[in-house]
């Protein structure tokens, strides 16, 4: 059964681009586009076509605009249909309000047809996972199950297509994993094409755990995303987002983030670290070296800090290795930490590995030392290879 996707949006030639762009999978039948003009129009398809899965929606449409929209659609409680939302580029506080509204992911104008692939991609697991979950209703009587739902949602959120699909990507190798402590965490790891030559990535790890960290990390990525797609430098974006999360932050909350802008023409990474772990770089011959840089406040804590880059450059054949505290401060039942040593002699070992393995060798390393020691901590890694 093809995915319905209506679109709504003022200006005509998205249409003309959008099928266009989709024609194969709109043959095949995997896709069926509609489209309205204003969100009157898109109320009235919904309602004669309730099967729509997914509404891509501008922010900016004369009759009715893409925010009211958005609270239409949530008075429908429908959590199968998912909102992607177009606005202006580096409209910051038109993103912010979608989100925190219950919008699925974003794109700004210009619209990235291929970042959009993506995040179709990612609201058609979630939706397929919630109709799941839908079905089997009958038999999710506790809380244990709805927290068990919240986190396959969170997953989704995150990235799982690890193909950058831009120039010279092929020479990139990336990979991350998330595994929370609880039901939901508040762990994160992003990255996004910026332009043909640079693509941002992200680690982060929120205050607290459970359904309030998770929200926060939600929000948190959201606006780091939005940010770095304006192509400012690291530090510059993060000084944006501190400010931002500093009005939203609920019970002192905040978030370690590395953000890093990488190169890959030349290699060259400009990261600004805020509170975050130190990453490691094993180089092509084997050697492990953790990066010795400036750190930063974390966000969320004080308003109006001016923030520093670093800067630095991945060699052919080098590996940066970046994670959160929850593989380093994982315990044992004795109470022993896993620490920083025990992970540089992990890496040491992983000369010539590709980033998937380095990612889940980690993981494993974590989870035979941890032994029978209940998860502390949400774990959460992100490997970046220059072949």
């Amino acid at each position: 059964m093809a995915v319905k996707i209506l679109s709504v949006d003022d200006e005509v030639d998205l249409e003309l681009l959008l099928t266009q762009f989709f024609r194969r999978k709109i043959r095949k039948g995997e896709y069926e586009f509609l489209f309205a003009h204003n969100g009157l129009e898109a109320l009235q398809m919904l309602l004669k076509h309730p099967d729509i899965d997914i509404i891509l929606s501008d922010i900016n449409m004369p009759e009715m605009d893409g925010l009211t929209l958005l609270a239409k659609i949530n008075e429908m409680r429908n959590p199968a249909q998912k909102c992607i939302m177009v606005s202006a580029y580096g409209d910051m506080d038109n993103i912010r309000r979608a989100m925190n509204n219950g919008a699925f992911d974003f794109a700004t104008k210009p619209i990235d047809l291929e970042d959009l692939e993506r995040s179709i991609e990612n609201a058609i697991q979630q939706i397929e996972f919630v109709k799941a979950a839908q079905k089997d209703k009958k038999e999710l009587r506790d809380i244990q199950s709805d927290l068990s739902v919240a986190r396959e949602i969170q997953l989704a959120i995150l990235p799982r297509n690890f193909d950058l699909k831009m120039p010279n990507s092929e020479t990139i190798d990336i990979h991350a994993s998330m595994n929370a402590a609880k039901d939901v965490g508040g762990d994160f790891y992003d990255f996004f094409r910026i332009d043909d030559e640079r693509f941002g990535f992200t680690i982060a790890d929120v205050s607290g755990k459970g359904v309030p960290a998770a929200i926060f990390m939600a929000v948190s990525r959201t606006l780091i995303k939005a940010t770095g797609l304006r192509g400012l430098s690291a530090h510059e974006s993060l000084e944006i987002v501190n400010n931002v999360l500093c009005g939203e932050s609920v019970d002192s909350m905040f978030v370690t983030v590395l953000y890093g802008i990488f190169n890959i023409k030349t290699g060259e990474i400009n990261y600004c670290n805020a509170g975050h772990n130190a990453p490691y770089i094993l180089h092509q011959d084997g050697s492990v070296e953790m990066v010795d840089s400036f750190v930063n406040i974390v966000l969320g804590a004080f308003e109006d800090i001016k923030f520093k880059s670093n800067s630095m450059t991945l060699a052919e054949g080098d590996t940066l290795v970046m994670y959160t505290d929850g593989v380093t401060e994982a315990e044992d039942m004795d109470k022993n930490l896993f620490g920083d040593p025990r992970l540089a002699s992990v890496l040491g070992e992983l000369k010539g590995a590709d980033s998937e393995t380095i990612v889940d060798t980690i993981n494993k390393k974590v989870k035979e030392f941890a032994g029978d020691a209940p998860q502390s901590d949400d774990v959460t890694v992100l490997v970046i290879r220059r072949k």
